[in-house]
């Protein structure tokens, strides 16, 4: 299973405390995968380094690095389909780039993907991706 992970959601996967850390453990145990641009990398990364402890940034990204179940996709179409926050096209853009099967996110924003044809992407909060991926 792809999927495109939002930066909200991201930071909460690796609370050790936070209800979604499975959703990270899943990942390292290769349970799926994560489909990204460079433009996605570097919003995790400045997010990291605003939000997590100190150093845990380079550490994050070095996992990136090197993750087999990192996928790494070129945009060569903006489809511009979120005109509330222009920033998270970018996420949409990599789940129709990388025939995603999800966008895990909690931003309302995403919320006028559901009302697009096509490109069609399906996008779910955190904690149903959690039940998606606690049920395989």
């Amino acid at each position: 299973m792809k999927v495109v992970i939002d930066s909200n959601v991201l930071i909460a996967m690796i609370g050790r405390r936070s209800i979604l850390s499975p959703l990270w453990d899943a990942f390292i145990n290769g349970k799926f995968s994560i489909a990204v641009s460079e433009d996605i990398l570097k919003e995790y990364e400045e997010i990291l380094q605003q939000r997590s402890a100190n150093g845990a940034d380079r550490l994050m990204m070095g996992i990136f690095v090197e993750s087999p179940d990192i996928h790494f996709h070129s945009v060569y179409y903006k489809w511009n389909v979120i005109d509330k926050d222009p920033d998270d096209n970018k996420f949409f853009d990599v789940a129709v780039a990388a025939n995603a099967d999800y966008l895990v996110t909690n931003d309302a924003h995403f919320n006028q993907i559901k009302e697009i044809p096509f490109p069609k992407v399906i996008v779910i909060r955190s904690e149903e991706f959690l039940k998606i991926i606690l049920n395989l």
